[in-house]
């Protein structure tokens, strides 16, 4: 059987809408979709991410790179002698789209962390959203939020110039995603219906890790509390209108913040995530999972370790998956990182302990968490709402991905009703 047969056949089913590119890599088609949902709210364009498409080979991360690093820096060329000669809207769009470009540049690079290649992008990636930024009105401003001794990088996005105290949504992204891709991610969705947003990157996220090498961690409180704090300190902000909206692995770790942090208003979690470990060992065949479970703590466990690495070369998703999980969770094996995830789930009566309104949103063929978020569901006490989205409404795919506008329209409407409501 060839690499192509393998992928095939290995391949998770749940890719949202069906590949139109990389119909052998599920992973590649994934990252591909994601830019053309970047696209709704300024992120990408259709025809430059088929550009950029044309350049990669299946599954050959060098080429990846290469394709987007090289679109990018032509774009980003273009966007300075645009703001030299004083055309700022040109270029804040080129800038925009500089950003996600880079950013998926060196998605797939985690394996190697000291490759040159990361670095470069990524802080290619920052600074150009940092350029668009300023050209924004209002401006959005980068700020740093005290945290454990260190900051942590964010972006405070004001509706309007009035410093009037406002309904205000806090964001995170999830498992690799970056603060600057919350733009269109949610961010803008949410200035357009009078939010002030406030992104943050947290321990394991991309700045974090990128530049500081803090680590995820399955107790999000204690990264969401001092947001808040920082939060109030802002006389933008109605302290009784305070919410929380978390992406992808950010689906377990906004119900994981609202359980102990009560100053929160509202929650959505985005897909749902109620046990991580769970989702882990389903990677593992089914006749396997049981012993695989009883020795994934263990000090030596070779056929774990062999089962591990042979799932890595047959499935580009986990391919990718436990390489940038091990970066990102600062451990050195694929059975260490399936171990670490073991301690972020929502059981205990966790879930039981968030007191807000929460909605829940559920992607029909999510890629990695299917039927998570309805666990979650069940489990919750609190006031709380489900959205579905379906693949028939091209809404399918992790996140939504690709019908961003659908998704923030019916989340948001959701949340500016839960808002309104607080006396």
């Amino acid at each position: 059987m060839n690499r192509k047969e393998i992928s095939q056949a290995e391949a998770p089913a749940n890719t949202g809408t069906e590949a139109l590119l990389f119909k052998d890599d599920p992973q590649f088609w994934f990252e591909i979709e994601r830019l053309f949902g970047a696209a709704e709210y300024g992120g990408a364009l259709f025809g430059e991410v088929i550009a950029i498409a044309k350049q990669i080979k299946s599954g050959d991360y060098d080429s990846w790179y290469d394709a987007h690093s090289t679109f990018a820096d032509r774009l980003a060329d273009e966007a300075a002698a645009q703001l030299k000669k004083g055309h700022k809207i040109s270029a804040r769009d080129n800038y925009l789209r500089c950003s996600s470009y880079y950013r998926s540049a060196e998605f797939f690079l985690h394996a190697h962390a000291d490759d040159p290649r990361v670095k470069r992008a990524f802080e290619r990636s920052t600074a150009c959203y940092r350029e668009a930024a300023a050209l924004f009105t209002p401006v959005i401003e980068p700020v740093q939020i005290p945290f454990e001794g260190t900051t942590l990088t964010g972006y405070f996005h004001n509706a309007d110039t009035s410093e009037k105290p406002r309904k205000t949504l806090l964001m995170f992204n999830g498992f690799d995603g970056s603060p600057e891709e919350m733009h269109w991610n949610g961010a803008r969705a949410a200035v357009e219906r009078g939010f002030n947003v406030l992104v943050v990157d947290g321990p394991g996220q991309y700045s974090s890790v990128h530049s500081q090498g803090l680590h995820f961690r399955p107790n999000w409180e204690s990264v969401v509390t001092p947001v808040v704090d920082y939060a109030l300190t802002r006389k933008e902000v109605d302290p009784k209108r305070i919410a929380l909206h978390c992406e992808s692995l950010g689906g377990y770790f906004s119900p994981r913040a609202a359980a102990f942090e009560h100053r929160l208003a509202a929650c959505i979690s985005d897909d749902g995530v109620y046990d991580m470990g769970a989702t882990m060992l389903e990677l593992i065949p089914a006749e396997k999972r049981e012993a695989a479970q009883a020795t994934l703590f263990a000090q030596n466990a070779p056929e774990l370790d062999a089962i591990l690495e042979q799932i890595m070369k047959t499935n580009s998703v986990a391919r990718w998956y436990f390489t940038h999980g091990m970066y990102s969770f600062g451990v050195n094996s694929p059975r260490a990182f399936m171990a670490a995830n073991m301690d972020y789930h929502l059981r205990d009566g966790i879930a039981e302990q968030i007191q807000c309104p929460t909605l829940v949103l559920q992607a029909e063929k999510d890629l990695f968490f299917q039927g998570q978020a309805q666990q979650l569901y069940d489990h919750l006490t609190c006031p709380k709402a489900m959205i579905k989205f379906t693949d028939a409404e091209g809404a399918g795919a992790h996140c939504q991905m690709g019908a961003s506008r659908l998704a923030y329209a019916r989340a948001y409407d959701w949340l500016d009703e839960t808002l309104s409501a607080i006396k």
